[in-house]
C-alpha cells in the first residue's frame, strides 16, 4: 500500500501534464489536418510566415500548394498553411463591426 502512495504524485503529474499540454497539442494537431485535407481552389490563406494569397491549384505529387499573390504564383507544402491566421483571415467582417 505504501508504494502505490509513494507514486502517486508522480502519477497525478503525469495526468495534469497529459490533460494541458499533451492532448490539446494532439488536437490542434488533427484540426489542422483537416484544415490542410479541406483547401479547395479559391481559398484564402495565410502561410506560417505571413505571406496572404488564394490557393490557385495543388501539387499532389509533392504534397503541396500552389498559392497566387500580387507577386506571382508560389509553391508552399501543405503544412506550411496557418491555420490559425487563415481562419482569422477568413472570419466574417460583420464580426468585426459589432
Amino acid at each position: 500500500m505504501e508504494n502505490i502512495q509513494q507514486f502517486l504524485p508522480y502519477i497525478a503529474i503525469f495526468g495534469v501534464m497529459y490533460f494541458f499540454m499533451i492532448r490539446p497539442q494532439m488536437q490542434k494537431a488533427k484540426k489542422e489536418k483537416k484544415f490542410a485535407e479541406a483547401l479547395k481552389k479559391g481559398d484564402r490563406v495565410v502561410t506560417k510566415s505571413g505571406l496572404h494569397g488564394k490557393v490557385f491549384d495543388f501539387s499532389e505529387k509533392n504534397n503541396a500548394v500552389i498559392i497566387e499573390t500580387g507577386a506571382g504564383k508560389l509553391t508552399y507544402d501543405k503544412s506550411s498553411i496557418s491555420f490559425d491566421m487563415s481562419a482569422k483571415l477568413n472570419e466574417p467582417e460583420e464580426a468585426d463591426k459589432k
